[in-house]
């Protein structure tokens, strides 16, 4: 676990690398600009249409209308508009990491390999397109785990469990994939992923509970859905910062263990020496 916090601390440091902050305004720059033109032109009419949706619906509209009448008349008005909130933000976090690891982890893994592992080999076990695809993979199912298990978050505690504990899976397995492209062959890669499962799991529960924290802006008040396409922009903005140090965390750890795994000594085989008995047998 030394290895673990030797690892964040030196990540927490290396995301105040002007290169590092320049870098993760990339994404912000095309996520948010994204969010903020959608949110501009289709916030009104996709509130005004799910709502239109929930009304169509009999079991929803009596619903609606018991709300009014014990007087949660505020509650009823806000349904539509945190109905569209909750669907954007996973996109939202999958669009953003997606950006990071493309735009921002490739500088990362190549700034801490020059600063901090400048003898290290680049083996190119991996390409960007492999990498791409790795991550879009890794997307389709940790969305399809988190659709699987909505019905489980009406369960006080796996509300707090399932999500942050899906979102590090999803971290993990980009991350380590993508820093460890560029420097370890496929084999090395498969080694070091399998032995250090457990850390690289917890890193990720770690990175996915901090990225969960930008959902809080959501839940200081109800006004902030009067908000809500500013206040997307800057969760696009934390989760960027959140994912780019999730970079170099993966980065210091894995490049650390591969180093490791290099210098490690070559286990003796014996050679077989061939006697007159092993030559008569095998004959």
């Amino acid at each position: 676990m030394s290895a673990v916090f030797d690892a964040f601390w030196r990540a927490a440091a290396y995301c105040l690398h002007p290169r590092v902050m320049l870098w993760s305004l990339l994404p912000l720059a095309v996520a948010g600009g994204a969010v903020a033109v959608l949110g501009w032109n289709y916030w009104e009419s996709t509130v005004s249409a799910v709502r239109g949706a929930l009304e169509r619906w009999s079991l929803v509209a009596a619903m609606l209308q018991w709300l009014e009448s014990v007087g949660a008349t505020q509650l009823r008005t806000l349904m539509a508009p945190l109905i569209v909130v909750a669907l954007s933000v996973p996109v939202v976090v999958v669009v953003t990491l997606l950006l990071v690891t493309v735009l921002v982890t490739p500088t990362v893994v190549r700034l801490v390999g020059l600063r901090r592992f400048p003898t290290l080999e680049r083996s190119q076990g991996g390409s960007w397109w492999q990498g791409l695809l790795w991550s879009l993979l890794c997307t389709a199912a940790a969305l399809l785990a988190l659709l699987l298990s909505v019905p489980l978050w009406f369960v006080p505690p796996l509300v707090m469990i399932l999500p942050p504990l899906i979102w590090g899976w999803l971290t993990y397995r980009v991350f380590a994939f993508d820093v460890l492209a560029a420097h370890a062959t496929a084999n090395e890669r498969r080694l070091l992923i399998r032995r250090h499962r457990l850390p690289l799991l917890a890193m990720g529960v770690v990175c996915g509970t901090m990225g969960a924290l930008p959902s809080l802006l959501w839940a200081l008040s109800a006004a902030t859905l009067i908000f809500a396409p500013v206040l997307v922009i800057v969760s696009v903005w934390l989760y960027t910062l959140i994912f780019a140090f999730a970079a170099s965390w993966f980065a210091h750890y894995l490049l650390a263990a591969l180093q490791r795994l290099r210098a490690a000594p070559m286990p003796f085989v014996a050679p077989v020496i061939d006697t007159p008995n092993t030559a008569r047998s095998t004959t």
